[in-house]
């Protein structure tokens, strides 16, 4: 009986096969070091770009706070801890950031005279995919969500937001200029 109630618990206790650990590997870390550099070079750019926030419309504003609320959150969830209460209520955040920032994303038409542009490719996909990232969670499909998690933060974090700083943006300019 004691064998059987061990052994019970050893299977009920057992990390899933498919995931090697849930600490932060090697990649997790990069993209916590490359979230922070993002987050740092976005925060500079707004600092030097302050005589001209009369000049943006609340869009941008709430569009920057949503993306800067992810950035922020983002090499937390790299790093610590997963799985524990925190980790869903940053997660949720998180999530809640992004979607935020994607919706918004279409009612900036800034780059091409008032049509929609590239990037809101990406904020449609966002849309569907942070839905499927929580989903995932919520069903403890840890190596999907882990791959998805990074694929958002390489993609709608660090790809989409190293693209605003080309000389012609408003970061940018700001950071540059």
């Amino acid at each position: 009986m004691a064998i059987a109630s061990a052994m019970a618990d050893i299977s009920i206790n057992k990390q899933p096969s498919n995931i090697k650990s849930l600490k932060a590997d090697g990649m997790e870390k990069i993209l916590a070091v490359l979230s922070t550099v993002l987050l740092l070079a976005a925060l500079t750019a707004l600092g030097r770009g302050l005589d001209e926030w009369h000049l943006l419309p609340w869009q941008v504003w709430t569009h920057l706070g949503t993306i800067l609320t992810a950035l922020a959150i983002t090499p937390v969830m790299m790093l610590r801890k997963r799985g524990d209460d925190l980790h869903r209520l940053l997660g949720w955040i998180w999530s809640a950031a992004m979607f935020a920032t994607a919706l918004i994303s279409f009612d900036i038409r800034l780059i091409a005279k008032g049509e929609f542009s590239f990037i809101h490719l990406l904020s449609l996909l966002t849309l569907v995919g942070v839905p499927v990232l929580i989903g995932t969670a919520r069903r403890h499909k840890i190596a999907q969500h882990r791959r998805q998690a990074r694929g958002f933060i390489i993609g709608a974090l660090l790809v989409a937001g190293f693209f605003t700083f080309p000389f012609d943006r408003l970061l940018g300019s700001w950071l540059f200029g």
